[in-house]
């Protein structure tokens, strides 16, 4: 299927939200640290329900750590500096999306291991700085899964 990065999350209502949608959409999740909560915080587990039994859910300490160990085919980081829609991308399976934290977004030295051609944005208002994390992860996913036949699904 696909893996799903989130780099540095820091609001756990949507990495909870997050951990749902992969049980929902058999995505594995991956977390680089450090995350900006306790991973048993209580909203976490609140916004992720009983799915964290059904999902996959990895942890690394870095980026560099998850390439290492994953080594992943490719990887597309979703971003605002994107030029390509992420609708234009070709969905393969095994294919890695890759998100940066609520605040900050993706952190200059991993963008820089990204192709621009692996670059990819969801178009919103001009005027806009971005939109919610979780939303976003819903929008690619769901896209990539659509590539891909849904999958598995009902």
């Amino acid at each position: 299927m696909l893996n799903v990065v989130l780099h540095n999350p820091k609001i756990p209502p949507n990495t909870g939200n997050v951990i749902r949608l992969m049980a929902n959409t058999g995505c594995h999740l991956h977390l680089i640290e450090p995350l900006g909560f306790d991973f048993a915080e209580k909203q976490l587990r609140r916004a992720g329900l009983d799915y964290h039994d059904l999902s996959t859910v990895s942890r690394h300490e870095s980026y560099a750590t998850f390439l290492a160990s994953v080594k992943p085919q490719r990887v597309f980081a979703i971003t605002t500096k994107g030029s390509i829609a992420y609708t234009e991308a070709k969905f393969v399976a095994g294919d890695t999306l890759l998100f940066g934290s609520e605040t900050d977004g993706l952190p200059a030295p991993v963008m820089d291991q990204i192709a621009l051609s692996e670059r990819l944005r969801i178009p919103m208002q001009a005027s806009n700085r971005s939109l919610n994390l979780s939303n976003s992860v819903a929008i690619v996913v769901y896209e990539a899964w659509r590539q891909l036949g849904f999958v598995n699904g009902s």
